[in-house]
């Protein structure tokens, strides 16, 4: 608020008397001026409306039975006009019938005053709505301001969304141009050294080296498999079509990819529950998000264990447990498992998780289902799989 409007004195309220009989006009403009109100005294409707027109008042006393335009005639043009629309009007009036007080609020009257006058009365009444009126004039000023603001900060939020949409692309063209890019020079630095592993097959270390270049190639290759299938599911038109899809043999395909980096790691991959059920989601995106967690799983397990699996439904989601035995996740990495690229530090034997855990979770997510992760104990982890039963 302008500091200049606050310091300028309140006026006293504007209040319009507006009778045809001269001694109720001058009693009611004596008692309202005495009370510190600004009175302007109108003998007629037609002088009343005219007497608006320049000066809105804050309220208006009006006489019903009037020659010429009679006070529910005035009444009427009064709430007509926009201007003065919100101008409360207190009917006076000797009729006590209550078609005629009826007839009154109909036309937009906020009150009645019988003749003969009690001052009192008429005082509370015109304090009343004139303070009713100033508790309205407020409350319109701050649902102004209300708007203001949310219009504001919707501007704010439009804008900020364009520039997510920007940044959001712009990573989803990075993931995708790494993904597809790299593999040509990849794949001739990989023949190279392959080459390089050939000529030294009399090394008594040629054995471990050539293990540590599958290990790295097989994860490299993964991580660029998985950077191009988490940029896809942002711009793949059918990623997010549901339909009826047989978790047994989604799992099964996911146990069948994962086996190789079990056996690398001497883990077992325990048998597949029967009759799992139809989930909501699409084949090819669900096998590789469970493939993903199986072999996060794996990462924590230790050697010669097996990773458990156990099933439940209830009501219309089927949730699917995995369970490794081995370590734990430490408490401040916990709850950012699943953010992208957030889980960087080497917690597991088989180096740090990379972006299966961020993809699986996207994936499940974009079907409506869930995944959380929990520590066990003895220590483990125990993943929480939840899907929408189609």
């Amino acid at each position: 608020m302008n500091l200049e409007t606050e310091k300028k004195p309140q006026l006293a309220p504007n209040i319009m008397v507006v009778d045809d009989v001269p001694a109720n006009l001058q009693m009611l403009t004596d008692v309202l001026k005495a009370k510190g109100y600004r009175v302007r005294p109108v003998p007629n409707g037609e002088l009343a409306l005219a007497a608006a027109g320049r000066d809105v008042p804050d309220l208006v006393l009006l006489d019903v039975n009037m020659p010429g335009i009679d006070g529910y005639e005035v009444c009427r043009r009064l709430k007509s006009d926009p201007q003065l629309a919100a101008v409360p009007v207190i009917f006076i009036t000797a009729l006590n019938e209550v078609a005629d007080k009826v007839k009154g609020f109909g036309l937009g009257a906020v009150d009645f005053v019988t003749k003969p006058f009690e001052f009192q009365e008429v005082e509370a009444r015109v304090h009343t709505h004139l303070e009713l009126a100033r508790l309205r004039q407020q409350l319109c000023r701050y649902n102004a301001h209300l708007e203001e603001i949310v219009a504001l900060r919707t501007c704010e939020l439009a804008q900020t969304n364009a520039r997510l949409a920007v940044l959001d692309r712009a990573k989803t063209d990075f993931l995708s141009l790494i993904s597809h890019e790299i593999r040509t020079p990849l794949n001739g630095i990989m023949g190279v050294v392959e080459l390089l592993l050939l000529t030294v097959t009399d090394d008594p270390d040629a054995a471990k080296y050539s293990e540590m270049y599958r290990q790295s190639r097989q994860r490299l290759m993964m991580l660029l498999d998985d950077a191009l299938l988490l940029s896809q599911i942002g711009t793949d038109v059918g990623a997010g079509i549901r339909k009826p899809c047989r978790l047994d043999d989604l799992l099964i395909q996911a146990r069948l990819l994962a086996v190789p980096f079990a056996n690398s790691r001497s883990v077992h991959l325990a048998a597949v529950p029967s009759n799992l059920g139809l989930v909501q989601g699409s084949d090819d995106y669900l096998t590789r998000a469970l493939q993903s967690l199986l072999e996060t799983a794996v990462k924590f397990a230790r050697a010669s264990t097996a990773i458990k699996l156990a099933q439940t439904t209830v009501s219309e989601e089927i949730t699917l447990i995995i369970e490794a035995d081995g370590l734990a996740i430490p408490l401040e990495v916990l709850p950012r498992f699943f953010d992208l690229l957030a889980v960087s530090e080497l917690i597991t034997p088989g180096g740090d998780l990379g972006i299966a855990p961020a993809l699986a979770e996207r994936i499940l997510t974009l079907y409506g289902g869930a995944v959380s992760v929990e520590n066990m104990k003895p220590p483990g982890i125990r993943l929480t799989v939840r899907l929408k039963c189609a």
